[in-house]
Formats: C-alpha cells, sequence, structure tokens
C-alpha cells in the first residue's frame, strides 16, 4: 500500500503497523522520512532489538535481509530491521525477502527502510506498492508553515504552550528539520518543567537561555559556504563551528536538508530547464525564503546529476562516520566538508 505525508500526522499508521511488515520511506526529505521510521518503530506493540544493516551492506549481500529478518535475537525476543539506503541499494534484498515470505517461509520480523534519493517510482517502491503486508511512502521537503504548526503539536504533548512567533523561531533554527525542532522543543519543556499535567509557557527568554541559534548565526553560513564552494571562506567557517560548540550532527542535518531541496530543484529542472524561472517559482510559492535565493542559485548550478547523486552518497557516509565516532565527529566533519566545498568550487561546464 502507499501512503504520504498527511497519513503519519493522522490515523493511518496504527493499521500499518498492524498490516505491514516492510516499510519503505523515500523522497528528498530525509528527516521527515526518519522521523516516520521513528514513529512506525514507536508504534510497535513490542520493537525489541534494532538491527541496523546499511543499504550498502545489502546490496553486497542481499541474502542477509531475510537471514536478519528471521533470526531470533540474542535473548529470543522480538527484533526489527533498520535500514539506511540509498536509492535501490535494498532492492535486490527486499526482493529476496519477499520471495521467502510468498514462499510459505517462517514469518519475518518488521523491516523499516529509509532510502535517500529513492522515489515511489523506484523499483523499490514498485515491488511493494501492491503489497498489502508492505508501506511505500515518500516524503518532500517541508515549508516552514507546516514545520511551525508541527513544532506547536510537539509543544503541546509534552506540555509547553508556544505562540506562533516562538514556534517559527525554532522552525527557523532547525534548518526546516523536524528532528532538530523536536530537540529543541525537548530542551525547553526540561528548562521549564513543562508536561502535560503542568503546561508552562515558553517565551524568547527561556528559547535564548537553552540556546536555541537562529538559523542566520547557527549553520547555513557554513552551510553555503561549502556547498557553494567558496573554500576561501571555510576557515574561518570551520573556526566558528569549533568556537561556537555546533553540534557536528546538528550541521550534517542541515547539509542533508540543502541537498535534499537542491535534489528537489534538479528534478523540477530538468536536464535542460531553465534554473532562474524555477527558482522564482518556487519563491513566489514560499517553498524557499527570499534570502535563500541567491544561494540555491549558485549551489544548483554546481550540483547536479550524478554530481548531486555523489554528494547526497557521501554526506550519508558521513552520517553513520559521525554517529560511530561520536568522539571524533568535529574532525571527521571538518574533513568532510573540506572535500565537498573543493567538489563545489569546480564549477559544471
Amino acid at each position: 500500500m502507499k501512503a504520504t505525508q498527511k497519513d503519519f500526522g493522522g490515523g493511518r499508521i496504527p493499521q500499518a503497523v498492524h498490516n505491514c511488515r516492510v516499510f519503505f520511506l523515500c523522497g528528498p526529505d530525509e528527516a521527515g522520512a526518519s522521523a516516520a521510521a521513528r514513529m512506525i518503530i514507536g508504534s510497535f506493540a513490542d520493537a525489541g532489538e534494532t538491527v541496523d544493516i546499511s543499504g550498502s551492506d545489502l546490496r553486497k549481500d542481499p541474502v542477509r535481509l531475510g537471514d536478519e529478518a528471521r533470526s531470533s535475537s540474542l535473548f529470543g525476543d522480538q527484533r526489527h530491521i533498520f535500514v539506511r539506503a540509498t536509492g535501490d541499494e535494498a532492492h535486490d534484498a527486499v526482493k529476496t525477502l519477499l520471495a521467502g515470505v510468498d514462499g510459505g517461509e517462517p514469518e519475518a520480523f518488521p523491516v523499516v527502510i529509509v532510502a535517500t534519493s529513492a522515489t515511489d517510482k523506484s523499483r523499490t517502491a514498485k515491488l511493494l506498492e501492491k503489497r498489502d503486508d508492505a508501506l511505500v511512502a515518500m516524503f518532500w521537503p517541508p515549508d516552514l508553515g507546516s514545520v511551525t504548526s508541527s513544532v506547536r503539536t510537539m509543544a503541546d504533548s509534552v506540555g509547553l504552550q508556544l505562540n506562533g512567533d516562538i514556534a517559527e523561531r525554532i522552525a527557523r533554527a532547525s534548518g526546516l528539520d523536524v528532528r532538530l525542532a523536536q530537540s529543541e522543543v525537548e530542551k525547553l519543556a526540561l528548562y521549564l518543567g513543562a508536561d502535560p499535567t503542568s503546561p508552562k509557557t515558553a517565551d524568547g527568554d527561556a528559547l535564548a537561555a537553552i540556546g536555541a541559534k537562529t538559523e542566520d548565526d547557527g549553520f547555513m553560513p557554513l552551510v553555503n559556504a561549502v556547498l557553494s564552494g567558496e573554500v576561501g571562506k571555510l576557515p574561518a567557517e570551520l573556526r566558528r563551528m569549533h568556537e561556537l560548540s555546533i553540534n557536528p550532527v546538528g550541521l550534517l542535518l542541515a547539509m542533508e536538508r540543502r541537498a535534499a531541496q537542491l535534489a528537489q530543484l534538479s528534478a523540477k529542472i530538468g536536464p535542460q530547464g531553465d534554473i532562474g524561472s524555477v527558482i522564482q517559482s518556487e519563491k513566489r510559492a514560499r517553498r524557499i525564503f527570499w534570502k535563500d535565493e541567491r544561494d540555491l542559485s549558485a549551489q544548483i548550478r554546481r550540483w547536479r546529476g550524478k554530481k548531486l547523486e555523489r554528494l547526497v552518497s557521501k554526506l550519508t557516509g558521513l552520517h553513520r562516520a559521525l554517529l560511530s565516532n561520536s568522539h571524533s565527529a568535529e574532525l571527521l566533519l571538518a574533513q568532510g566538508l573540506t572535500e565537498i566545498a573543493r567538489a563545489a568550487a569546480v564549477r559544471r561546464s
């Protein structure tokens, strides 16, 4: 079956979790797909042990997914398989898993796949979309209004009362990434001692106290310097990252968000489209901020086609490296961003 982003704000997910064993979450909004994955896993009656597998590993060994999904956990309890893939890396593994299911092999544990750069037209999605035991959902980057609304919903669930301005500031500071926004809301609730039985009102002073940065003062200057190939600005921006103790994972998520936005723009522009007219159309539709117009115009000219695909793959690999080497995260990120900035400095012909 297929679902939309709106379904994840409604009541369809419990039914899907009950009926489905394979979940394929794709689209240019990796943050939204990851948040949906957490929602799905959180809806399992007993999520049990998490088995993480990369898409590249499944591409090399397609049989592994079925083996893991039918193996008992260390203590014989429930488990679920979480796959973070790029494009159709998991296609052959999913096909092998489904062949076992249809061939009468023992029931498999749930498999949740977040597939960066894939769409609901990809080969993996086509394998799953007509099955009653599978769910395919595609996620597009949200706009400011939808993330602001999500922030207020998050706040309500933890007993925080936010006015529209505070919610919008959190959305902007998070780079429209719902995972970062959720983190800010949770920090704010903890700071104020809020909970659903004892609601608290958050104001600008409280937001400043937990260190929430504005978008301009936080991630975006470094994101733009890297993706625009401004290597001359990079040393100062990396020094600022260190001096301000900017969270490496948070910064990388902002990079991934911008890469997803570039992928969406690239799809709308097409091989021979007019970049300027598409940027203007997106600005009029309020899907991009007016202040991002210049940076996006420069970056989309540097990141198209295969080069953009390599960027997404590089960011995905860097994300894995940061999560597995947290003590060296800042150094790993600085090295990765330097490589990306140098690649961006080589203009397309």
